[in-house]
């Protein structure tokens, strides 16, 4: 009886999922951080705020002026073991265009994995394999190994779709099952 209660427990642990972020009224948004093309001459603008309902939003506008074409919006926390994950779970709405979700291992990397998102403009859950995030460094695919799976210290989200266009994406949820 002992012993299976304890595998029963153990089970329990090994479903858990580890939350990354969950959106409510009372989140500080400041966490958050925009990076645009401005970094490089361009003239996009995004904007990164928590609505009435308690969604994460990030919208604003793509420009390919100047050479740019992207906006993103950040989040850099503690290292996080996810060794015992195997996908990124995410509730969100957006707007029917697509989006880079991006995730670093440790935050100082010059490298982001990533995979595409195509969103619609009901709420969705979107499950991305972390085995099938890939290796980039200013939109060139790397030729090393897919995300390695072990610690995670940033996710972000990237919309650079090679058109001048308006975006918005709504953020309920993230998190590692």
């Amino acid at each position: 009886m002992n012993s299976l209660f304890l595998f029963c427990c153990f089970l329990m642990l090994m479903n858990n999922p580890l939350l990354i972020f969950d959106f409510n009224k009372d989140t500080d948004s400041t966490c958050w951080k925009i990076v645009d093309d401005k970094v490089m001459g361009g003239r996009s603008g995004g904007n990164f705020y928590i609505n009435n309902e308690g969604s994460g939003v990030f919208e604003g506008y793509v420009s390919l002026e100047n050479n740019g074409g992207f906006s993103s919006v950040r989040y850099n926390f503690e290292s996080r073991n996810v060794d015992n994950y195997s996908k990124i779970v995410i509730r969100l709405r957006g707007d029917g265009k697509r989006y880079q979700l991006r995730v670093k291992s440790n935050k100082s990397d010059s490298h982001a994995y990533i995979n595409y998102i195509l969103t619609t403009k009901n709420w969705q859950v979107i499950e991305i394999p972390l085995s099938e995030m890939y290796p980039t460094f200013r939109g060139r695919k790397l030729d090393i190994p897919n995300y390695p799976g072990t610690t995670l210290e940033e996710i972000a989200f990237l919309i650079g779709n090679k058109t001048a266009e308006q975006f918005k994406l709504e953020i309920d949820s993230i998190s590692l099952h």
